[in-house]
């Protein structure tokens, strides 16, 4: 008993009043976030090995032996966890995470991952620091509220940002790229290539200045080798990029493929369209740099100007009243 009086009194001696009560919670939180991988680990079904032969999906032992499971396997177990049980946000989130160029089967469930993970790992953070500046100087309610729920919305939204980030950076490579693709595809079909072969063509050629278009192409082209039909693989092109370029595109070559005119007629059309697009987007930058460059004309060149014709006056009649009295 009298070690732990001399425990309790070091608490609070170092957290406060209610340091002994902080520190069962903090124990708490690491014994539960301890025992949750042996609760939720998921008990092997004899009967899995033999469904799995059934279907073609065994994984022989040697394999694992050699590269073991992947990290978007280890969280298979815990799907029910860190998948939308909606179906509707469950599809909603798998099309952003390819947009973004996250195109794995555990993409969905690394995201939710990742976001309780930072989520608690800043929580616990921003806890402790709290912790130990309570114990050096007085804190209000408010202030620890701050250094731990605003941290932990932090890392929660971290993820978000970061895929929203990666779909915007696509998306602008797409269609800087798209032009110079659409007018190496138009010469591919003039020289006597099919729709296919120039796609395959111009994702090779753009993977360099262009990966993310290159690997939209790739992918069409993967598509149409493994069978499926090619107004299918332009649809889900248009809905994977989500640019109203490539939905353009689309509905052209679709039209093109109905009516049985000339794809490379259509092409020529759309590409000098889109020539022409680029050129207007670049004048509409040209025209908001004034409009950019006034802020800091008014920041950097206002100030000094004053400064120089009005200083000198300033001057004189500061000198004027200081000869005065």
């Amino acid at each position: 008993m009298q070690i732990l009086d001399q425990i309790n009194a070091l608490l609070i001696d170092l957290l406060g009043p209610m340091g002994p009560l902080l520190a069962l919670g903090f124990v708490g939180i690491v014994l539960i976030i301890a025992a949750l991988p042996s609760m939720l680990q998921k008990q092997k079904d004899p009967l899995d090995g033999i469904r799995a032969l059934r279907t073609g999906k065994a994984v022989t032992e040697e394999k694992l032996r050699r590269g073991g499971p992947s990290k978007a396997d280890k969280l298979e177990r815990f799907a029910t966890y860190l998948e939308p049980k909606s179906a509707e946000e469950l599809s909603a989130t798998k099309l952003k995470l390819l947009r973004a160029g996250y195109r794995g089967k555990g993409a969905v469930r690394m995201f939710h991952f990742s976001q309780f993970a930072l989520g608690i790992g800043i929580l616990v953070v921003g806890l402790l620091y709290a912790l130990l500046k309570s114990s050096q100087t007085e804190m209000t309610t408010q202030t620890m509220v701050l250094y731990t729920i605003l941290p932990a919305a932090i890392g929660y939204y971290a993820p978000v940002y970061w895929v929203t980030r990666r779909i915007a950076e696509r998306q602008q490579q797409i269609t800087e790229g798209f032009p110079d693709a659409l007018d190496m595809m138009l010469v591919c079909v003039e020289a006597g290539q099919s729709l296919d072969q120039s796609i395959i063509r111009v994702g090779n050629e753009a993977r360099n200045g262009y990966p993310a278009l290159a690997e939209e192409f790739e992918t069409v082209a993967q598509e149409v080798k493994a069978g499926k039909e090619r107004v299918t693989v332009l649809r889900d092109l248009s809905e994977r990029v989500g640019l109203p370029d490539i939905t353009s595109f689309v509905t052209t070559l679709i039209q093109s493929a109905s009516f049985g005119t000339s794809i490379a007629d259509a092409l020529r059309v759309y590409s000098a369209e889109m020539r022409d697009k680029r050129i207007m987007r670049a004048e509409e930058k040209a025209n908001t740099i004034p409009t950019k460059l006034t802020l800091g004309t008014m920041l950097f060149t206002l100030p000094p100007l004053l400064v120089i014709l009005i200083g000198p006056s300033l001057a004189k009649f500061a000198s004027g009243i200081g000869g005065g009295g």
